[in-house]
């Protein structure tokens, strides 16, 4: 019986994780997809430039008719809702409706990389459930890698992160992102103020807030804990993992096992 053909493709965040999985994964994967969305820092764009020159493959780039957070978060039809426990109208309409109708032009079995490090086996195994049709490969948790263990990795391998990690951020979301806490909005609000005050703004007309219980418009310039940047120095730990990418046929064999 002829075994159906399979598609491996990596969902690119343009974030140092993705970066790097994708680039452990790069012998098995057949396409990488970036979901532009405008809320993203302007360096996105030379982040992955830099990266499909290290990937020696070109990134599909694709984009929700919403554009941005704020037309995601009126259009969602949800008065009262920015963020919660089942996530946000931005994600579901700007990123995860952009896959699914994408996945829905596909005729073979999809498997998927990913960028989750070894701290988030939990949540690994909590996307495996929510989406059994398609299968999974977590380079970083197969090979123990934290998210400060990438950022070693892609400085030894000549490739500058994003901006908003240099900025501070642990995370290269879209600016102003709704999920954040009370310490990162704040942070927003002295980096980026013209976000801040378009984000608060939005949430007024809505009725719902990005913090539980909390306009950020009322939210004290004090509060919050002051997050650490993540360290990109490097040493021998990611010099070694650097020459396992030219490993090829057996870095293949490795991640379909």
């Amino acid at each position: 019986m002829k075994e159906a053909r399979k598609k491996t493709v990596s969902w690119f965040s343009a974030g140092v994780s993705s970066a790097v999985a994708t680039k452990l994964a790069i012998d098995v994967i057949d396409e990488i997809i970036y979901v532009h969305i405008e809320d993203h820092h302007p360096d996105n764009a030379r982040f992955i430039k830099d990266c499909e020159g290290w990937f020696d493959r070109p990134i599909s780039r694709t984009q929700s008719p919403y554009k941005n957070v704020n037309n995601a978060l009126l259009g969602a039809g949800g008065m009262g809702y920015v963020n919660g426990p089942q996530g946000s109208p931005c994600t579901r309409l700007l990123k995860r409706r952009v896959r699914k109708e994408w996945e829905l032009t596909q005729k073979t079995t999809l498997i998927y990389v990913w960028g989750m490090d070894k701290t988030e086996r939990g949540r690994s195994e909590k996307l495996i459930t929510a989406m059994p049709q398609q299968q999974h490969l977590f380079p970083l948790i197969q090979k123990n890698i934290t998210k400060t263990d990438a950022h070693k990795i892609l400085k030894a391998s000549g490739i500058q992160r994003p901006a908003m990690y240099d900025l501070g951020y642990q995370n290269n979301n879209c600016i102003g992102c709704v999920k954040g806490g009370m310490g990162y909005w704040n942070k927003i609000r002295l980096d980026f103020p013209e976000v801040f005050a378009s984000r608060a703004k939005i949430e007024r007309k809505i009725g719902g807030t990005c913090i539980k219980n909390m306009y950020l418009d009322e939210l004290r310039c004090d509060a919050g804990r002051k997050q650490k940047p993540i360290c990109d120095t490097c040493g021998i730990f990611c010099e070694m993992l650097k020459m396992e990418f030219a490993g090829g046929q057996q870095n293949k064999e490795r991640l379909i096992q």
